[in-house]
């Protein structure tokens, strides 16, 4: 039976920093659009700033879907799941809010994630959520399976672009979500 948590304790932080994965899903106001789960990873890309609030970098993508439905309606939901050890699936609902890169708020928020983390160039906002709800659940029909590290192609891909190559890349490839919503204003 699921459990419905205060705040992210010292437990439920200690586990959402564990996970080397996590799930981020929004959806759009409008009826019709479409629903976006979004699978996020690599290891010092997640940050829980406080019992309310936690924040992820996002890297220039295939899409911007999660920017265009925050700029819509900001609803976001993240989902951790344990893949080793005992089973549990936490979520964190919440709004969420982004950060351009470029906003000097950014600077802030990015002081938050450990400076040997992965490198930053390619990010292109900080994405930031006051989260309302935490709740737990068990998780057991989940699948054991083994981390065997991050993957460096997304890196690896934005250290051959230079910063105008990535205004480019979202101008044109990241400008509106799959429903024609706008994402960077």
């Amino acid at each position: 039976m699921g459990k419905v948590y205060e705040a992210i304790d010292g437990r439920l932080r200690d586990f959402i920093l564990d996970q080397q994965v996590f799930f981020v899903a929004t959806a759009p106001s409008m009826a019709d659009g479409h629903v976006n789960v979004s699978p996020k990873g690599m290891v010092g890309t997640f940050a829980v700033l406080g019992p309310h609030r936690v924040a992820y970098l996002d890297y220039y993508g295939s899409g911007a879907e999660t920017i265009a439905h925050l700029r819509d309606n900001g609803r976001i939901t993240l989902m951790f799941v344990a893949f080793t050890g005992p089973p549990n699936i936490v979520r964190l609902h919440g709004r969420g809010r982004f950060v351009p890169i470029e906003d000097p708020a950014a600077a802030e928020l990015l002081a938050a994630f450990p400076a040997d983390g992965p490198d930053r160039h390619g990010v292109r906002a900080v994405i930031e959520v006051e989260v309302a709800r935490v709740s737990d659940s068990c998780g057991y029909g989940v699948p054991l399976m083994s981390y065997q590290g991050d993957r460096d192609l997304l890196l690896r891909s934005h250290s051959r672009r230079t910063e105008a190559d990535l205004a480019q890349y979202r101008a044109t490839r990241n400008a509106a979500s799959i429903d024609g919503l706008p994402t960077f204003p």
